[in-house]
């Protein structure tokens, strides 16, 4: 095989491998199915089980929810009062905006600059959530998620979170100790991730939002954490899809914009664009191998029209407006006395002489 096309083959494998690397937890999640760590519906007992009673309850009966202001939008009133009513018991405190600055500028000022320069308000709405977590632990859950049942089974986890579909975990119900290793990791986390993707719906996603989450789930699970360290899944049909499920489900999405209708279009439409994706990386694959080989042509031209022969004689460009021919032979040289100028004599010559 030729050494440009190794060199060739070689740097296209080494883009690939850089390309899959920095998305290697991404594609990664596609294949997690999260079964190691789920809570299964053998594990919760009834509404109404005596059970209950006998279960630990280690994270604090606390109940977090976050909007602008006091002021909450009529559709999610009847959620959030579900809420409020099953938990006589817990306490109930709602983030507002101000609030949520206070409580970061008070407890967490390192992170004050990002929380203030976040561009979308879904972003400090999503990285508070996280640090009240860790900081008092409880129970998040998003206003457009009703309660359809108590709480206090999932109290026996150390932390827990809900899977999503079509991959990874959500960030709109969770439940947590105080100063659980896995969200002080997500805290820690949060200002590398603060970066603008082009699209807001992929900014705030990756940024602050469930696919961050599930990126840094997995890394974490990557760690084998202890038994106290693990972050058990509460699995749909747990959730939201049976009677006996948590949550119910309202009106939300209220940050969507056009930006995510084309990424939902996109998701019902993958085969598709994966099959798209691969003609395109062909094309364009195809495209360098023959600029590369255009490259080695013009380059192979080159060296051949300029390459020196042993023996022939280099004539200036400025004492002869036309090239020497390559296959000429000096045959004698003599000198003008009266000049002081050198006269060369040359003969065409076979390349077979």
């Amino acid at each position: 095989m030729r050494r440009g096309v190794v060199i060739f083959i070689l740097v296209n494998i080494l883009i690939i491998t850089f390309l899959v690397r920095s998305v290697f937890t991404l594609l990664s999640l596609l294949v997690e199915d999260a079964a190691a760590d789920a809570i299964h519906r053998s594990d919760i007992p009834s509404p109404n089980s005596s059970l209950i009673e006998t279960r630990p309850q280690i994270i604090p009966k606390i109940i977090h929810q976050t909007y602008k202001n006091e002021t909450i939008p009529e559709h999610w009133r009847e959620a959030q009062q579900s809420c409020i009513d099953l938990h006589p018991d817990y306490e109930y405190i709602l983030w507002t905006n101000e609030k949520s600055r206070e409580f970061i500028a008070a407890e967490y000022p390192w992170f004050l600059d990002t929380f203030d320069g976040y561009e979308y308000p879904i972003q400090r709405a999503d990285s508070i959530r996280y640090f009240v977590l860790a900081h008092y632990g409880g129970t998040y859950i998003d206003l457009d998620d009703g309660c359809n049942r108590r709480l206090d089974p999932l109290l026996a986890y150390p932390a827990w979170v809900r899977r999503t579909a079509p991959t990874g975990i959500s960030n709109d119900a969770m439940g947590s100790v105080p100063q659980h290793p896995f969200f002080l990791r997500v805290i820690e986390t949060l200002q590398s991730y603060d970066r603008s993707w082009l699209l807001p719906y992929i900014t705030v996603m990756y940024s602050t939002g469930p696919l961050f989450l599930s990126v840094v789930w997995k890394q974490y699970m990557g760690d084998k954490p202890s038994e106290s360290g693990r972050v058990r899944i509460l699995m749909q049909d747990e959730y939201n899809r049976h009677s006996w499920s948590f949550f119910t489900h309202h009106k939300g999405n209220s940050w969507h914009g056009k930006d995510a209708r084309l990424i939902f279009w996109m998701g019902g439409h993958w085969m598709f664009l994966t099959v798209l994706g691969f003609v395109l990386a062909g094309v364009v694959g195809f495209a360098l191998w023959w600029a590369y080989g255009r490259l080695l042509l013009l380059g192979a031209q080159y060296k051949y029209r300029y390459r020196k022969i042993p023996g022939a004689a280099t004539v200036s460009r400025s004492t002869s407006p036309l090239r020497m021919p390559n296959f000429l032979r000096r045959v004698s040289a003599k000198k003008d006395e009266e000049c002081g100028v050198s006269e060369t004599t040359y003969e065409l010559y076979s390349r077979r002489d």
